[in-house]
Parts: C-alpha cells; structure tokens; sequence
C-alpha cells in the first residue's frame, strides 16, 4: 500500500466503504466491533492474530505479541477469539506496546479488557465485548498472520480495514484501488447532498432517485 492509498483510506468512513464494497459484490462489513477506548477511527493494513482455547496447551511467548513486533507504523491488529471462553484477546500492556510501535488500533473478534488503560493512553481497541478475565491458562495464539474469520468475513494479512462507530469493513488486498475509487465517488456525492440539506433544499430532493441508483450495484 502506498502512502497516497493509506492517507485515501483514512478519509473514507466505514459506511462510504460499506457502500463501495456493496456496488462492487464484495462482502466485508462486520457490526457489532464496537469502539470500547477511545472513539477513533482506525484504517490501515491488516496484521491478523487466531486464539483458540489453551485445553492444557501452552505457548511459547504470550497472544499478540509477536504480530506487535511484526506490525509497520499504521497497521491495524485484528484478533479472532472465538472460542466461546469468556478471556480477554487483548489487554493493557498490549495496548502500551502497540501504541508505541505505531499500530493504529487493535480490533477483537471476543472480548479485550484493560480498556480504562488503552483509554488513557489514546489507544483504539474495537470489540466484540468486554470482561476483566484474564487469557492466561484460558486461551492461547495458534497462529499469526494466518487466515481469521471476523463475523462472516474472512480476513487475511495484508487486507485493508477501515473501523469506526459505524462498523469494521475489511477490504481485500486485491480489491483496493476499485474499493477506494467508489468510496471517494460516494463520498463526494453525499457532502454535496449534505451541503444541500444544510442549506434548507427540500429532503425528498436531496435524497430522490439519483441516491438510490448511485447505491447501485454493479
């Protein structure tokens, strides 16, 4: 990715994603990843962490720290805990070391705690839910940078995600330069249309039937 396509990206919101991803038949808007620290949009490539439960297992290093130390400045960690245990995918000292090394953010298919912490340091941390409980003999990492499933999404490293309020979109790698093209033309057309609303033009002529053919699929 190019820094002209990460600075695109961070532009877009997930909705004009969402939008662009739907014109194009491609499948990638998850709901319910919610912003649980700060309320930050995240965007960048995507470095993808697998937890499983630990069933007696143990591993050589603790969950997510080695995709810490694989991740550029910008990148987004996503983790896949769906084990159905009720243990934290990320934690607070996760969030400081992420935080450090540049990540963007982190977003957990499962639950993540410490996020008073991550909240106090800036640092954004997307979830699925929230608990106290710690991973530790509960859950353990199987994989890093290998194929994950968030929602009914696969993700692998190297896609592209974009994170707010909204929802989390994940972008195929492959599928970027179409992906951005159509957001930006979305985009574009619904600031003029707000531009319009806000200056009192009628709502059934803001939104006539040119918005629904420009939501269109392809």
């Amino acid at each position: 990715m190019s820094e002209s396509q990460l600075e695109r990206l961070r532009k877009l919101d997930s909705c004009a994603i969402s939008d662009a991803m739907d014109r194009l038949k491609l499948v990638g808007a998850v709901s319910g990843l919610l912003p649980r620290s700060v309320r930050q949009r995240v965007a960048g490539r995507v470095r993808t962490v697998k937890l499983e439960a630990a069933e007696g297992r143990t591993a050589a290093h603790h969950l997510c720290t080695t995709a810490i130390d694989a991740s550029d400045a910008g990148d987004v960690i996503v983790v896949e805990q769906r084990s159905g245990i009720e243990a934290a995918g990320w934690g607070g000292i996760l969030s400081i070391g992420a935080k450090t090394k540049g990540v963007a953010g982190v977003i957990v298919e499962g639950p993540a705690r410490d996020i008073d912490e991550a909240t106090d340091f800036g640092f954004p941390v997307y979830a699925r839910s929230v608990t106290a409980r710690t991973a530790r003999g509960r859950i353990i990492e199987v994989s890093t940078g290998a194929p994950i499933t968030v929602g009914e999404v696969t993700v692998n490293d190297g896609d592209y995600v974009v994170a707010d309020s909204s929802c989390a979109v994940f972008i195929p790698a492959a599928q970027l330069d179409h992906v951005l093209a159509d957001a930006e033309r979305i985009a574009s057309r619904e600031a003029a249309m707000a531009k319009a609303a806000q200056a009192g033009q009628k709502m059934a002529e803001v939104m006539g039937a040119d918005y629904e053919k420009m939501l269109g699929h392809k």
